[in-house]
Order: structure tokens, then C-alpha cells, then sequence
């Protein structure tokens, strides 16, 4: 019976770790299926590893003293005039900072490892993408292969892919769990990903950030294919678009807000469309605000040299 109440810790405590591990097959973070987002989920690994240096012995500890010093203990020692201790003030105050200490480092390092518009290392020349964050919905544009698609979005495995994205309305954030880094979209700017998969698949691809009504199911598949496989969904795009080309007139009927909308594919061929997205000129009648911005600053320069 003396050494039952430790055993028993001990066995809940593996017992519990076990439950935990066996949900993380089903925990996309810690199933990731590409270069960035294995680096992501092993710096979640160290960091929860490092900090459970304190958790655990402070855990232990807790249940240990109380067992330890239980009144029902005569052997424990007492000692009601103790009130230092250099060792544990030692302990406890140069272990904490030597783990703030390690864990500044690695997030720093990480910090500019996995930013997110650092291009990847690769062999392989990258594809281009540009995505746009709609009401409800996204549209992707690939202005090589010209082709544009609604909800779904395809990738050669092992081939970087440069994202440049920007949002028709409201704030919003793309993000592929499985692959890596999710980054905001903002009307009238452009941000960078960079992603890459490394295993072929089916990845589920949603909002982050809450964006209204039908943020929700504002949900896209992204498929990891070999280059052969790439290519021939490439070519059922536009067997699938049949002759529609995402024009501007098409792309005002988009910009409705809209819910669960299945996959949509377009041909594609206007180069400056999502350049014009950006900065709010796609209908033809706004002044681009690029345009703008550069006309201000010649005006500016004009008066400054009067």
C-alpha cells in the first residue's frame, strides 16, 4: 500500500499521454503534408517539449508533497522554522530563463525560416498562383497555364508555389493546415506564400479569419498531383470551362456574395485582371489606385519644385 499512490500517478499520467497521442492522427497540424508545415509542427514539438521541462517535475511535485506530507505520515520530516534555500532558489529561477532564453532563439530563427514570403529552397521552378478572397468563396488564377478556378486549386508534388493574394471586400486568411503558413488577404494590398507539398493528396483548404455570413463554409480542396497528373487536370479545367473565360464581367458576377458555391473553372488570358483587383480598377470605370498614388506623388514633386 506505501508505494501504491505513486504507481497509480504514474499509470494515469501514461494512460492519459496515450489518449492524447491517439487523436493526433486526426489533427491536421500534426499531420502535415509539406516542407513548411513539417517545420511548423516540429517547432510546436520542441516549444510543448521544452516548456513541459517546468510543467511536468512542477506537476509531479505538487502530487508527490501532497502524498509525501500527508498527515497521516508520521516519517515525514517537519520542519516549521525552514525558510530558504539556496539550490531551489537557484533552480527555480536560472531554469525558467535558460528555457526563455533557448525558446527566444529557436522562434527567432523560425521566425525568419518559415517567413512566409521567403521563397522555398528548390530545383524545381516554382508555379505562380494569385487568389482572391471573395463573398464566400475563393478564386484562384493560374496566369501560366491560363486557367482560373472557384474552390479548388491543384499543385505538382515537390513543386514550390508562389501565392499572391489579395480580397475583393473584407479582410480575410488563407490557409492550407496541412501544408503550412496561413497569411492574411486585404482589399487594395497583395501578400506572398510560399508553400509546397511533398506527399500527392487531397488537403482541405479554409478561412481563418472570420470574414460574415458565410464564413463558415468558405472552404476549398487543394489536390497534390505528380507532374503528369498536373498537367492532365490542367487540361480538364478547360475542357470543364468550356469556352467560358473569366473576363471582367464575369469576375462582377463573382464578386456577389454567394454560399457553398461548388467548383467553378474558367480559360484565362487577361494578364492585368488581378493586377486591377488589387487596386480596385477591375470594371474598367475606377481609376487604379496605383495610378492614382503615382499621380499624387508627381503632383507633390511638381509643387516641391516650384
Amino acid at each position: 500500500m506505501k508505494h501504491g499512490t505513486p504507481r497509480t500517478i504514474v499509470s494515469f499520467a501514461v494512460m492519459a499521454l496515450t489518449a492524447f497521442l491517439a487523436g493526433c492522427e486526426n489533427q491536421v497540424l500534426l499531420s502535415p503534408k509539406g516542407e513548411v508545415g513539417m517545420a511548423e509542427r516540429d517547432l510546436i514539438f520542441f516549444a510543448t517539449g521544452i516548456m513541459l521541462l517546468v510543467v511536468l517535475p512542477v506537476i509531479f511535485m505538487t502530487l508527490y508533497f501532497a502524498w509525501k506530507y500527508r498527515a497521516s505520515n508520521e516519517k515525514a520530516d517537519y520542519q516549521p522554522d525552514w525558510h530558504h534555500s539556496t539550490k531551489i532558489e537557484l533552480a527555480v529561477w536560472l531554469i525558467p530563463m535558460a528555457i526563455i532564453v533557448v525558446l527566444g532563439t529557436v522562434t527567432w530563427i523560425s521566425t525568419h525560416k518559415l517567413d512566409p514570403y521567403r521563397p522555398l529552397e528548390s530545383n524545381a521552378k516554382p508555379i505562380n498562383v494569385e487568389v482572391v478572397a471573395l463573398d464566400w468563396k475563393w478564386l484562384f488564377i493560374y496566369p501560366d497555364q491560363g486557367i482560373a478556378t472557384v474552390n479548388e486549386m491543384a499543385m505538382p508534388v515537390d513543386v514550390p508555389v508562389n501565392f499572391k493574394l489579395t480580397s475583393s471586400n473584407i479582410m480575410n486568411s488563407f490557409f492550407i493546415p496541412q501544408l503550412g503558413s496561413q497569411v492574411y488577404t486585404m482589399p487594395s494590398m497583395q501578400t506572398k506564400l510560399h508553400l509546397v507539398a511533398n506527399h500527392a493528396g487531397e488537403f482541405d483548404g479554409i478561412s481563418a479569419n472570420y470574414s460574415g455570413q458565410g464564413f463558415a463554409q468558405m472552404r476549398f480542396k487543394a489536390h497534390a498531383y505528380n507532374q503528369a497528373d498536373f498537367d492532365k487536370w490542367v487540361a480538364d479545367v478547360k475542357a470543364k470551362a468550356n469556352g467560358e473565360e473569366l473576363s471582367r464581367d464575369r469576375y462582377a458576377s463573382l464578386v456577389q456574395p454567394s454560399e457553398k458555391v461548388p467548383p467553378q473553372f474558367f480559360t484565362y488570358s487577361d494578364q492585368a485582371l488581378f493586377h486591377n483587383i488589387v487596386n480596385r480598377c477591375w470594371d474598367g470605370k475606377s481609376v487604379c489606385l496605383d495610378d492614382e498614388m503615382h499621380r499624387q506623388q508627381m503632383i507633390r514633386e511638381a509643387r516641391a519644385n516650384l
